[in-house]
């Protein structure tokens, strides 16, 4: 069968950064803003106002945790693919692509099940139990979210299978159209019907379904991989080369689950301890905050993550190929630009908080409520610069086949640093602990990145690979 993703080894690599990061920037925003519409509109409903806002906050992990399983198989399958095509084995690249499939179906229903059996469990573990309102809420929103868990799953999976396929603009598009449903019912189903969390939760089920319906479309129109009815029956040697090349994707979020069981619960502890948050019409204004400043930062990590895995088919193709000049340029250039990204967020943070925080029902709320969102965006996402090339350094690692190391620097920044600060930072500095704790995880990350980076770099200058090397001397020969 002809390759016809072999222009990858022949374009500029920054033309193909734009024709691949672009699409895949708008789905991973456009998809983090289903969570994120939500709890606009929860917070400008007068009837819901910050106690919907902290619900949202205590359901948000369980989405993220869904979204983990989601990329490992999406990213694992995008990573594959990428690489057996530019080796040329299109058999490989079609059975990883419908073992993909079988397992983000399994997997979203094995999820909703679990969910909804574990139900109170769960909502209590992420810090659902600050006050009455909050837990009630939860319950709510969490239960109708967790029916839309399978939508949710395969539709974010088959996004970057269906980039590895040549169609990035198809994989944007049905994220899109998912998104634009979300936003066009919330106000219909929050304000109209006034349905409150449930609302909001039926909206977001909705667009996923759509999401998932174009994904499920587009598999019977591949253009790259064609899958036979023998593609997805379950190999265990092919899901044992895929997994571990999305295994960073997956514990890069579920880290952050973990993260955010730490943060919440910390953030109820030491929040009953402040003189203002201590008191029961305030309890829930920590943790509706911080929720705000991580959905921010959820947009621009969006962004960051996806000029990386914008690049992962190119990375991969090229890597299969033996083009190592061109990775190395790649890397150059998408490290330039996730920088820049952390330099503009960084600007935002930190001179139009007051304006940021608004937009989340400020207006509806106490002093207390707007200050302590100035000093949370203020000091949580001030080293954010370092947050979005470290999260490049993880991915594109990752893209290279470089899984251990890729799964170790995840490791570290999100279970290591982020759980381990946001527990103890808390003892000495009370509530603004935990909003210290992303800065400093950041900077300590930072510097071992470096050091991987610079590693990476001298594996990307050694001597060319054989495959190279012949490509080399073909051309000459053929001039």
């Amino acid at each position: 069968m002809e390759n016809s993703n072999a222009y990858l080894v022949e374009v500029k690599v920054g033309t193909l950064m734009r024709k691949y990061a672009v699409p895949c920037i708008i789905s991973l925003v456009v998809a983090a803003l289903y969570n994120i519409v939500d709890q606009i509109f929860i917070a400008n409903a007068d009837y819901l106002g910050s106690y919907g806002n902290a619900a949202n906050t205590v359901v948000f992990p369980l989405t993220v945790i869904a979204l983990a399983v989601a990329v490992m198989i999406g990213d694992g399958c995008c990573a594959f693919v990428s690489l057996s095509l530019g080796r040329g084995n299109g058999s490989g690249a079609e059975k990883g692509m419908g073992n993909a499939v079988t397992l983000s179906v399994l997997s979203g229903a094995a999820l909703c099940v679990i969910y909804l059996i574990f139900q109170n469990a769960i909502v209590t573990a992420f810090g659902g139990t600050v006050n009455r309102e909050t837990f009630e809420y939860s319950r709510e929103y969490f239960f109708y979210i967790s029916l839309g868990i399978p939508f949710y799953v395969f539709g974010q999976a088959m996004n970057p299978v269906i980039r590895s396929d040549g169609s990035p603009k198809f994989a944007m598009t049905s994220t899109l159209a998912g998104a634009a449903a979300n936003i066009a019912l919330d106000p219909i189903f929050i304000f109209g019907f006034k349905w409150g969390m449930m609302g909001a939760a039926v909206a977001t089920v909705a667009g996923q379904v759509i999401t998932a319906a174009l994904s499920a479309w587009y598999l019977f129109r591949t253009k790259n991989v064609k899958l036979q009815k023998s593609s997805f029956k379950l190999d265990p040697y092919i899901i044992g080369k895929m997994l571990p090349l999305g295994i960073c994707s997956f514990l890069s979020q579920i880290s952050l689950v973990a993260a955010m069981a730490a943060i919440n619960n910390m953030i109820r502890k030491y929040g009953a301890e402040d003189a203002v948050f201590s008191q029961a019409q305030y309890a829930q204004i920590p943790m509706a905050v911080v929720g705000i400043v991580m959905k921010f930062f959820q947009i621009v990590i969006s962004i960051v993550v996806g000029m990386a895995a914008g690049c992962i088919p190119i990375v991969g193709f090229n890597m299969g190929a033996g083009r190592n000049d061109r990775v190395k340029r790649l890397f150059t250039l998408l490290l330039i630009c996730e920088a820049a990204v952390g330099t503009v967020s960084l600007l935002i943070v930190e001179l139009f908080p007051r304006q940021l925080i608004a937009v989340f029902g400020a207006a509806n709320e106490s002093a207390f409520y707007t200050d302590f969102a100035v000093r949370a965006f203020r000091i949580y996402l001030c080293m954010i610069i370092f947050a979005c090339v470290n999260k490049a350094a993880f991915i594109f690692l990752q893209a290279m086949g470089r899984a251990a190391a890729s799964t170790m620097l995840s490791m570290v920044r999100e279970i290591v640093f982020g759980v381990g600060f946001a527990l103890l930072l808390p003892v000495w500095f009370g509530l603004d602990g935990v909003l210290y704790s992303m800065p400093v995880s950041d900077i300590l990350t930072f510097v071992i990145s470096i050091a991987v980076i610079a590693s990476a770099y001298r594996r990307l200058s050694g001597r060319e690979t054989r495959e190279n090397c012949v490509r080399r001397q073909n051309l000459s020969l053929t001039n």
